[in-house]
Order: C-alpha cells, then sequence, then structure tokens
C-alpha cells in the first residue's frame, strides 16, 4: 500500500490528472456512441423504413428488452463489484473484453440478411430483429457500468472530475457525429415504375433509406469503436484500488435500498431518464420529421450541429461555472431554456416548411445551449451522489450504483420508445413499402417533434429546481466529509491508493 505524505490530503493523493488522462477517458464515451448513436438515431427508422416492421411491434421490443434489463444490469453491477482486481485495476479490463463482441453484434443488428425485410419473411424479420437487439443492449451493458464506475476510482478530486464530465460529454458527441452523416446522405429519390419521380401530397420529391450505405457506415463506426476502447484501456489509469464487495446474502438487496432511498440518487436518475428519452426522441423523430415534413435530409446532419455546437463553447467555461455558480443552480436553468426553445418551435408550427427552416434550426441552437449544461455536468454530478451516499452510510459500491443510474438511463430508452412509435401510431404512419404520408399526417408529426421535447425538458427543469438537492453549498461541504472517509478508508485498509 502506498504511503501518503503528512503535509499532503488524500484527495490531493488519489488526483492529478493529465490532459491525456481526459483525452482517454473520453474516447471511452467516443467509443460507445458511435454504436449507441446507431441504436437512439437510425435504428428505428431503419426498421420502419428497411426491414417494414410495425412501430407497434418496435416499441414492444424495446420494452421487453428494458425489462430484461431490469435483470441483466444489477447482476453486471454485482460482478464489478465482487470481482477480484486484477493488474490492470477493476474496471479498465472490460473494455478489452467487449470491445470485439460489441463491434460484431452492431453490424448484426443491420445486416439484412437474404429475404429479412420481405412480406412474406416478417415473423422471421421480427425475431431476428428482437434477438440481435436484446444482445446487443447485453452487451453494451458490459461496457457501461464498468466504464461509468471508471470516475469514482480515476481521481476523488471534484474539480477534476467536473473535466472529466466535460470530456466525457465531448466524447459523446464526436461518437454521435457520424451517425448523422448516414442519416443526412443515406437516401434516394423514389421513382415509379415509369422511371418518373414520385411526388407526395405536399408536393415534393419523396426520398427512401438505403440500404447499402447504411450497412457501409456502420461497419465503419463499429470498428472505430472497438479501436478506440482498445486505446481507452490503454490511456486510462486507475488511482483508487478498491477491495472487492463481501458475497454476501441480501447484499444487493441491501445496496439497492440504500440507493432508492437516497433523494440526490433518484432526483438524478429521473432527470438523466428524461434528457435520454428527450434525446432519443428528437434524434429517432428528426429522421421522419426532416424526411418527411420538411423533405429536407440535410436537416439531420445541421441539427445536429445546432444541438451540439455549444458544447464547443461551453466545454471551455463549464468547469469554472459550475465551480462558481453549482452545478444544479446552472442545470436548472439551461434546461428550463431548453423546454422554453421546444415550445416555441410548437408555436411556429402554422408557417410554410420553406420558411420555418431557419427559425426552428436556430431555436435548436438554443435548446441545444440549455441541455449541454446537463450533458456536461450530468456524470459529475451522479459521482457526486454516490459520494453523498457514501459518507451518510458508508456504502459504495461504484458498480452496483452505476448499474441502477444505467437501468433508469434505459428507462429513457422505453420512455423515448414508446413516445416514437405511441407518435407514428397516432398519426398513422404509412410504413409499408411505397406508402406515402398525407397532409394531416404531417401536421400531426411536427406538433408531436416540438410538443413532447418541451415537456420532458420542462420535467426536467423542475426536479433540478425543486427535488435535486446537491446544491453549491451541499457539495463543498459533501468534499470536506469525503477527504475524512477516503483517510478512515485508507486507515482501515479498504482501499489502496497508486
Amino acid at each position: 500500500m502506498s504511503e501518503v505524505k503528512n503535509n499532503e490530503s488524500y484527495i490531493a493523493r488519489t488526483s492529478g490528472l493529465k490532459f491525456k488522462d481526459y483525452i482517454g477517458y473520453g474516447m471511452g464515451d467516443a467509443a460507445g456512441c458511435l454504436v449507441f448513436s446507431l441504436v437512439t438515431t437510425l435504428l428505428q427508422k431503419f426498421y420502419t423504413d428497411v426491414f417494414h416492421i410495425s412501430p407497434l411491434f418496435i416499441m414492444i421490443m424495446f420494452v421487453v428488452a428494458r425489462v430484461w434489463d431490469a435483470v441483466n444490469d444489477p447482476i453486471m453491477g454485482r460482478i464489478c463489484d465482487t470481482s477480484k482486481t486484477t493488474k490492470y485495476g477493476r474496471y479498465r479490463p472490460w473494455f478489452l473484453r467487449v470491445a470485439a463482441p460489441l463491434a460484431i453484434l452492431t453490424v448484426l443488428m443491420f445486416f439484412k440478411w437474404p429475404g429479412l425485410g420481405e412480406v412474406s419473411n416478417y415473423t422471421a424479420t421480427c425475431i431476428y430483429a428482437t434477438v440481435t437487439y436484446i444482445l446487443w443492449g447485453m452487451c453494451y451493458t458490459v461496457l457501461q457500468i464498468p466504464y461509468g464506475s471508471l470516475a469514482s476510482v480515476v481521481t476523488t478530486d471534484v474539480g477534476e472530475r467536473n473535466k472529466l464530465s466535460v470530456f466525457r460529454a465531448v466524447g459523446a458527441a464526436v461518437g454521435s457525429i457520424p451517425v448523422m452523416a448516414i442519416s443526412s446522405f443515406a437516401y434516394a429519390k423514389r421513382l415509379d415504375s415509369n422511371g418518373n419521380f414520385v411526388i407526395g401530397e405536399n408536393g415534393k420529391i419523396i426520398t427512401d433509406l438505403q440500404y447499402k450505405p447504411v450497412i457501409i457506415g456502420v461497419i465503419i463506426m463499429s470498428l472505430s469503436s472497438m479501436l478506440l476502447l482498445l486505446l481507452t484501456f490503454k490511456l486510462n489509469k486507475e488511482r483508487v484500488i478498491t477491495k472487492p464487495s463481501q458475497k454476501e446474502k441480501g447484499a444487493t438487496k441491501k445496496i439497492l435500498t440504500i440507493l432508492l432511498h437516497n433523494k440526490a440518487f433518484i432526483s438524478l436518475s429521473l432527470t438523466a431518464l428524461l434528457l435520454l428519452a428527450g434525446q432519443m426522441f428528437t434524434q429517432s423523430f428528426y429522421l421522419y420529421l426532416f424526411n418527411d415534413y420538411f423533405n429536407a435530409n440535410w436537416m439531420n446532419m445541421v441539427s445536429m450541429a445546432c444541438t451540439y455546437s455549444p458544447m464547443v463553447i461551453l466545454m471551455f467555461f463549464m468547469p469554472k461555472l459550475a465551480r462558481k455558480l453549482g452545478k444544479k443552480e446552472i442545470c436548472s436553468w439551461g434546461m428550463a431554456l431548453a423546454a422554453f426553445a421546444n415550445l416555441a418551435m410548437f408555436a411556429l408550427r402554422g408557417m410554410p416548411t420553406s420558411q420555418l427552416i431557419l427559425p426552428f434550426l436556430i431555436l435548436c441552437f438554443i435548446s441545444g445551449c440549455g441541455q449541454t449544461t446537463v450533458i456536461l455536468q450530468l456524470w459529475s454530478m451522479a459521482t457526486d451522489t454516490i459520494d453523498d451516499i457514501e459518507v451518510k452510510t458508508g456504502s459504495r459500491d461504484d458498480g452496483t450504483a452505476y448499474s441502477i443510474f444505467n437501468f433508469f438511463r434505459k428507462l429513457g430508452q422505453v420512455l423515448a420508445a414508446i413516445c416514437v412509435n405511441g407518435s407514428l401510431l397516432g398519426m398513422n404512419y404509412k410504413y409499408g413499402k411505397g406508402d406515402v404520408q398525407t397532409l394531416e399526417n404531417l401536421k400531426k408529426m411536427y406538433d408531436m417533434a416540438t410538443l413532447i421535447p418541451a415537456i420532458m425538458f420542462g420535467l426536467m427543469a423542475l426536479l433540478l429546481f425543486l427535488i435535486y438537492p446537491l446544491s453549491k453549498k451541499k457539495v463543498e461541504e459533501l468534499q470536506v466529509l469525503k477527504e475524512a472517509k477516503l483517510k478512515e478508508s485508507y486507515e482501515n485498509k479498504t482501499i489502496d491508493i497508486q
């Protein structure tokens, strides 16, 4: 066990990150989001327009997969907490184990074997989609829970954790960009049997999603994800080496009880649920909106730029702003701004589409500014809640905590799936080969594309304003208590400091 100097705090001894540490940590979420963005953005439309699966079945499949996650996620969390620490640490080895399987399953999800997507093979298509999607979700869990837990052993300094959260968010944004290229350019204008363009009820040429550019893009993104995971393993270091949790009877139930009774953890988990739901809903539903309502698929790329470009500016200021003003305080007002921007989009619904494009994209930028405050600080706030649990109860099981936090985010996927597919069903979306949407359908599509995110972001603002307890003052007090807890754990030999 390493010696700790008398004049050096335990937090200082388990910190001191360099630029390469931040880059290496951010690469982990870039790797995950390269494949996750394919699911959150493209898979929904791929299922309806290439596999020709009904929105009702897709919604049921997504819900069933998340029910399985209710069992699968805590199991993975306990595996992380109770497994022996290797010479590479507790969490880093999982990046090596999961890199190749995750890439393979991502490609298989989008692979269109001969006959899939045909009316005569509808049942087989549904079975194939369900099996590959559930297996992919299990594999992604094996990545996300160790990665989420990694921040707590990389550094114990609150300022460095703020920066890690920022770099994680930037990595996620970088990993999410390539899918928008596929979403913007993997389309071709529809031709009838005579070779003429097919015109929709809105007077514009109909375009269809093409399989070949999609699968090429998926293969490239999957291989890139695998490479980044190998770099994530190499560039990260676990500075706090924790001893395995005891495999006691009833230990999981006890830990879950502690987590679910912590106000900070629950309110932030609900916030994360709504954030992911809002992001997934807009990313998936905008593919339909830009293709069918605006007939401008290039808007996928531009709207993504408008949503994430605020991060390029705010990432340099957010750690300082968080220290000065408080994470809770900044994020609360940020989500209120995002909710207002989406309500403003809804208010513009009567404008002609040609005149609506510019104000819509401007409001996407304003909404992105608000969302960015939470995106940049979410993971730092998650670590704060785990610190809060530790100083109050003495319990610290990062893997289990992140498995529950991750499960709440997966419930966000369920909510997004219900909203996307419920909206498609409500507007009577026509998903058959060669179908055309009606003008009435398109009007309903726009209303739901703007109102649903406004509601989700508004609820997030209320959760942060009224329920989440870790204000700037509380986090400062928590840092003092955490120093004492680190000292106690070190002296009791329950942790080692590298």
